[in-house]
């Protein structure tokens, strides 16, 4: 089941509070301003700095 947008809508980045996105292909949460990318586990975003993801460009 995909994120629903009223989530997306207050979630923010753990690290800037800045905005979010859902990327392609639905199973990550991308910040723009850091160059991050939080995974999505079982329809859970997994918001800890800790385990973000740099964003490959």
């Amino acid at each position: 089941m995909p994120i629903k947008k009223e989530l997306l809508d207050i979630l923010c980045c753990p690290q800037c509070k800045g905005d979010i996105r859902l990327n392609r292909s639905g199973d990550g949460l991308i910040c723009d301003k850091c160059k991050l990318v939080y995974r999505i586990q079982d329809d859970i975003p997994v918001m800890l700095i800790d385990e973000a993801t740099p964003l490959k460009e």
